[in-house]
């Protein structure tokens, strides 16, 4: 329901906002009309208005006309792709994503103890020969790297982690890092990004626009989303 409320309120905005354009558009006409009319009853019969000036005053109107024009298509044009992305967007409520981010936690099952960590990825924003992702506890420490030897398209990779460190020994749980490192054949880095997870779970209109609430608390841009899963 607060989705059709946002889209109903975004397109009463532009609504309005073009109702008060068109308003002082009319104004303008009307003043500028009133005062070339009051021009030419007033004009010296001996050194009448050039034909020339009156002409450019009216092109000049004429043109002003075709900018409202313009800018009331832009309006509803930027309407319709506001309802667009709030539908887009309400059809992601429920679903976990991927998002640029380097935060993940850990925990263990009450009854089975497993451990499991929140889901996380990289996002290459090139081909790369080497990549090398580390997962640093709260200290900064490294407790488990990953290293890809082979080579890899750019793309985004999804990772899991079994809560367990370099040795095979499992880590405490609690808030971890993650850090992603590539290069290509000759040695030189490559972009890239680490990702984290979250559930979204509603969405809403901001001051900064259309924002996704996450269920950890967190709001990211509809932008922000790397990959659905």
């Amino acid at each position: 329901m607060s989705t059709v409320n946002d889209v109903y309120g975004s397109n009463a905005a532009s609504a309005l906002a073009n109702a008060q354009t068109k308003n002082l558009m009319g104004d303008t006409q009307d003043r500028f009309l009133t005062l070339l009319v009051t021009q030419l009853q007033n004009q010296d019969p001996l050194n009448p208005m050039d034909n020339a000036e009156v002409t450019s005053q009216i092109a000049q109107l004429s043109m002003v006309n075709g900018i409202q024009g313009l800018n009331n298509t832009l309006l509803a044009l930027s309407g319709q792709m506001d309802m667009s992305q709030s539908l887009q967007a309400a059809g992601l409520i429920g679903k976990d994503i991927l998002y640029p981010g380097e935060k993940i936690s850990l925990g263990s099952d009450p009854d089975s103890g497993v451990k499991s960590a929140t889901p996380f990825g990289v996002d290459l924003m090139s081909g790369a020969a080497k990549t090398k992702v580390t997962i640093l506890d709260a200290t900064g420490k490294a407790v488990r790297e990953y290293e890809f030897d082979e080579a890899r398209d750019a793309g985004i990779y999804p990772m899991s982690w079994d809560g367990l460190d370099s040795s095979g020994a499992p880590v405490p749980d609690g808030a971890y890092t993650v850090q992603v490192a590539a290069s290509d054949a000759n040695g030189k880095a490559v972009s890239a990004e680490t990702l984290t997870s979250g559930h979204i779970n509603s969405i809403a209109y901001t001051s900064e626009g259309l924002k996704l609430n996450l269920a950890m608390g967190q709001k990211i841009s509809l932008l922000d989303i790397r990959q659905v899963m």
